[in-house]
């Protein structure tokens, strides 16, 4: 019987920290300019864009938070793992925000249609411009963080559904300097609310995934469990398991039932060598055990 353990690789997120950093400042500044001139000047796009940019600002500093407590974080005999799911929480709950923002700018834009409020357009296109230039810069600094963490792409939706709504705030500002037509503002208003929802659920389905510690959606496990169960003194493969515990770093365990002429030593090494060069699997925890201990798995019930 052998046990085979990789070592947990950096988490995905840490790597891209000084960038997150950078966006967080980038975006309070810019929140607290929109939300001052929203509310001057009465226009909920501006104002519904400020929410958003809150949103970014909040989950940032969050999903810093979580990388901070998982870099600091060392694995003890209660916590195993450390706090590196600090990350997916955080990308959680920026999902469940945005929810909530889009809700409440949806149904603030439904109610003021019936009478919406006359909104100087120039003001809300200058505000919208400077937040259409802050979202870009944000948007560069996590787009490739956003391809290897989920922490990173929680934050990066966020900025993607601001840098949408910045450009709908300036169309709703020309419309309104130039025709003065009131319903603008209210309309773009519902539309920057509609956008953002389908990105969240994605959002929040992801982290649910990894929460719920369900296989990564881009590893096969029954691929998996074939390749294991074909290398040389391998005879069955059960009780496998693949799971994420946070953006960067899958995780497995299994039960190998090896013939009684293999040597463990080489079935454990050739198990890693195909779960990491293969699957991209650092960390698996592999259990090497002859078919009569292997009958024991059988009775188990889950």
């Amino acid at each position: 019987m052998g046990h085979g353990h990789g070592h947990l690789p950096g988490s995905a997120s840490a790597r891209h920290l000084p960038k997150l950093a950078a966006a967080l400042a980038i975006g309070a500044a810019f929140m607290l300019l929109e939300f001052a001139v929203g509310f001057a000047t009465s226009s909920l796009a501006l104002i519904s864009d400020a929410a958003h940019m809150f949103t970014d600002v909040v989950g940032i500093a969050m999903a810093l938070v979580a990388i901070l407590l998982a870099r600091r974080s060392i694995p003890t005999h209660r916590r195993t793992y450390g706090l590196y799911r600090a990350e997916v929480l955080a990308a959680l709950g920026n999902a469940l925000l945005l929810f909530a923002v889009a809700g409440y700018v949806v149904y603030e834009a439904i109610s003021r249609l019936a009478d919406p409020p006359e909104v100087p357009g120039l003001p809300v296109l200058l505000a919208a411009a400077a937040g259409l230039v802050a979202n870009l810069a944000s948007f560069m600094l996590l787009r490739s963080g956003a391809k290897e963490s989920l922490n990173m792409r929680g934050a990066y939706l966020e900025v993607l559904a601001d840098l949408a709504g910045s450009v709908g705030v300036l169309i709703s500002g020309a419309l309104t300097l130039l025709t003065g037509w009131r319903y603008a503002d209210p309309i773009i208003g519902v539309a920057i609310g509609l956008f953002v929802l389908p990105r969240t659920y994605v959002l929040a389905r992801r982290s649910l995934r990894i929460l719920f510690q369900h296989a990564p959606e881009l590893i096969d496990v029954e691929a998996v469990s074939a390749e294991l169960s074909a290398l040389p003194g391998v005879s069955d493969v059960h009780d496998l398991h693949v799971w994420t515990l946070t953006s960067g770093m899958e995780v497995a365990s299994a039960h190998l039932t090896v013939e009684a002429t293999a040597d463990p030593s080489d079935v454990l090494l050739a198990a890693q060598r195909l779960l990491s060069g293969t699957h991209g699997i650092e960390h698996a925890t592999l259990q090497l055990e002859a078919r009569e201990a292997a009958q024991r798995c059988t009775e188990l019930s889950w």
